[in-house]
């Protein structure tokens, strides 16, 4: 089970993604800098216990309307090669020291436990809690078990939370978890899917 430290980062995870969520396609521009508040999430462990694998929500209230991201991010002590274009920042933990961040649906160690959780085979965590599982996220998979990378289904990580998901017919699985808005109401969606290629 993966320690939570509770330390500094510096930068903050914040900061970084105040900086890195205007180049994305996928985010809102609100003609203001971002201004994100935390507002939920959970983890997975790495079996071999040196990434650091957070499925990070947080909202945008730099517009009219506050806007819910999911961030998946993985956190090592080391780059993670041919991923540049993935790498979200570095960041000083104050026990681990420099961390390198990256945008996690590019990191082969999130998307591989990803799939493990929709297969049952790994439990989420509580976000900000060491070895605590957080029942509240739950993952369905009605998919046949894939033979190889050929047939294996599609990954799709929802990025803006409380958008459409893909038609049911084509859903073979999804995760769903929850999030609480700045305003304090509780919100529950679909963070990733699985469907046939």
């Amino acid at each position: 089970m993966a320690i939570i430290h509770k330390t500094t980062m510096s930068p903050g995870k914040l900061d970084l993604l105040a900086a890195w969520l205007p180049a994305q396609s996928w985010y809102r521009p609100t003609g203001r800098p971002p201004e994100l508040v935390r507002s939920g999430g959970f983890r997975l462990d790495d079996p071999e216990g040196e990434v650091g694998i957070e499925f990070m929500v947080v909202t945008d209230t730099s517009g009219g309307e506050p806007t819910a991201y999911h961030v998946p991010l993985t956190y090592r002590g080391a780059p993670l090669a041919g991923a540049g274009a993935a790498l979200v920042g570095t960041t000083e933990h104050g026990v681990l020291g420099r961390r390198w961040v990256y945008d996690g649906p590019h990191d082969p160690v999130l998307t591989a436990q990803l799939l493990a959780l929709f297969q049952g085979r790994a439990e989420p965590q509580a976000q900000s809690l060491s070895d605590t599982p957080d029942p509240s996220v739950t993952a369905r998979y009605d998919g046949p078990e894939a033979a190889g990378a050929e047939d294996a289904p599609a990954l799709t990580v929802t990025r803006v939370l409380g958008e459409a998901a893909a038609p049911a017919a084509q859903t073979l699985g999804e995760v769903t978890a929850g999030w609480t808005a700045p305003d304090g109401s509780a919100h529950r969606g679909v963070f990733a899917s699985l469907a046939a290629r």
